[in-house]
């Protein structure tokens, strides 16, 4: 996990023990922090630039880092457009502008992804941007939530695309998903569990009590 930008997005790199191979989730900013990092990791190949969503702390270095490495980008497919013209898809003051990119793979959810050795499965978990996936390892429990959850607290849903009902549904289907001990890697924030969140997220009593 790299922590980058101004509203400290996490990083991630992900590779099979000690393997030469990996993907990175969410290349939000700093690429050449990043690039450092792969390099420092000993990985020679990234297969792959995982997106969980589009919103611009999210893919601020994807352009840089996909040009570095030749990876492929994988985008939802509802945000295809906002990863190609994030300033016209979200304006806040003070941030950007970035730079876009063309995806060169689309996912929507259901599928399984064989990349460096791994086995990702896609999950359409919408709620807090229209299109928002997590990557999930289920054979090494582990998820990559993006910024659907987060340790004592859930995904904002007052930027485009944002709905509550929506969101606390998506979070509902992960937890059935998976295992209380699968580890989440949130967006933001720290790490923690799916058992921990379900048993003492604040936003997450309703689900606690009817389980």
């Amino acid at each position: 996990m790299m922590t980058v930008g101004p509203v400290q997005e996490n990083c991630y790199v992900v590779r099979a023990s000690e393997a030469s191979r990996a993907v990175i989730v969410d290349p939000g900013d700093e690429a050449q922090r990043l690039l450092h990092g792969l390099e420092r990791l000993g990985i020679t190949t990234l297969d792959a630039i995982l997106l969980t969503h589009t919103h611009f702390d999210h893919i601020g270095a994807v352009a840089a880092v996909a040009r570095a490495t030749g990876a492929p980008v994988y985008c939802p497919e509802l945000e295809v457009g906002s990863l190609a013209d994030p300033d016209a898809a979200m304006s806040l003051p003070g941030f950007g502008p970035f730079e876009g990119y063309a995806a060169d793979e689309t996912v929507a959810g259901g599928e399984a992804l064989e990349l460096a050795g791994l086995r990702f499965a896609v999950d359409f978990v919408p709620g807090h941007s229209v299109g928002h996936v997590s990557y999930a390892l289920p054979e090494h429990g582990a998820l990559l939530s993006g910024d659907v959850l987060f340790r004592g607290s859930v995904g904002r849903v007052d930027l485009p695309g944002g709905d509550l009902a929506t969101l606390m549904a998506s979070i509902e289907k992960l937890i059935d998903a998976y295992t209380p001990d699968t580890v989440v890697y949130p967006g933001h924030m720290g790490i923690t569990t799916l058992g921990a969140e379900r048993a003492s997220n604040p936003f997450l009593r309703e689900l606690a009590h009817g389980r």
